[in-house]
């Protein structure tokens, strides 16, 4: 029986990256036989990469043991005879390349994304505002390169996982619908006005109907408990439940809404509705959440700050681009809400 080809895929980056990447590896695996598939990223991200049947991880610890080029050179040798006969490299980064020329010298060959550099400088200087390849293409490429077939519109989505007992401890058992809100961002340019979430927060919290889940991390957390306390119907996961957790308990969700970030992706890698507010940044940069409806994106007004998008990943913009997002109004939030809630 022939050898099944070994894949070593490479994501070192965020939750976001690492979310996009998933519907891609299912479509790999589900629409190419005999192969097997092995993920290097970031310790805290082995939970997101385990949602895919018959994919592996292995950690690399690219801020501790394996930090620079001699910790890059210790992880290879931790990895280098686990028959891996092609390198995806979905990163494109520097670490990345040090790992593909260590295999190279082994005869192991690769393949890496195009970013598309020039096409997102193009249109972050106005002169192509136009929709990019999505990042989840940019990803399937690289398989594409080498040899394997992988159509995203042919995506399966699984079935959801088993909830943990524990997420009933924290939301109850009851007939309400589950609203997810993830109100942060870790640019500020890319987050909706806090006070404007909180009136969004306010109508669904008084209606009874729904329970408002509230997701975020560390530096979110006195955010979070406010909200929480000052709001019906209200709750948060952080230190309550494990990110693997809030994974599982995602998929359950009757909507999520998020700004252009991690969770969005998260939600939409197991084809929850979601709802996305834009600031700074734009769809048009290819980074839409998986197979979600376009009607289901909030922009910025783009009259009002032409220069949108100023960045692909929101960390640079104009001093009087700060209030970008009150050009999206509560209520246009709320209405397109309701209108997928009673879908």
């Amino acid at each position: 029986m022939k050898q099944p080809k070994h894949i070593l895929v490479i994501r070192f980056s965020d939750i976001g990256d690492a979310a996009i990447a998933v519907p891609v590896l299912r479509c790999l695996l589900q629409q190419n036989k005999n192969l097997q598939v092995t993920v290097a990223t970031k310790s805290f991200l082995t939970p997101v990469f385990e949602t895919v049947e018959g994919v592996c991880v292995t950690p690399a610890d690219i801020r501790g043991k394996h930090q620079g080029l001699k910790g890059l050179v210790k992880f290879y040798a931790e990895i280098k005879n686990n028959g891996f006969t092609e390198i995806a490299d979905l990163h494109g980064s520097l670490r990345s390349n040090v790992i593909k020329v260590l295999f190279r010298l082994k005869g192991v060959r690769n393949k890496t994304i195009d970013k598309g550099r020039l096409e997102k400088r193009k249109l972050i200087n106005g002169t192509n505002f136009s929709q990019l390849k999505s990042t989840a293409e940019r990803y399937a490429d690289v398989f594409r390169k080498l040899g394997y077939q992988v159509d995203l519109s042919n995506h399966v989505f699984p079935e959801k996982p088993q909830l943990p007992a524990k997420v009933y401890t924290i939301l109850e058992k009851d007939a309400k619908k589950w609203i997810g809100i993830a109100p942060f961002a870790f640019f500020d340019s890319k987050m909706y006005p806090i006070d404007l979430m909180e009136k969004v927060i306010a109508h669904f919290s008084k209606t009874q109907h729904y329970k408002i889940i509230l997701f975020g991390g560390p530096k979110d957390e006195k955010e979070l408990i406010r909200l929480s306390e000052s709001y019906s119907n209200t709750v948060f996961t952080f230190k309550k439940l494990s990110f693997s957790e809030e994974l599982q308990l995602i998929p359950h969700l009757d909507l999520m809404v998020s700004m252009d970030s991690g969770n969005g992706h998260l939600a939409a890698m197991w084809n929850v509705p979601v709802v996305t507010l834009w600031g700074v940044t734009h769809p048009y940069a290819g980074f839409y959440p998986f197979q979600q409806n376009n009607n289901n994106t909030l922009l910025s007004d783009r009259e009002k700050y032409p220069l949108i998008p100023t960045s692909i990943y929101g960390n640079k913009a104009p001093e009087d681009y700060k209030d970008v997002m009150r050009t999206i109004s509560p209520t246009s939030v709320i209405n397109k809400m309701e209108e997928l809630l009673n879908t």
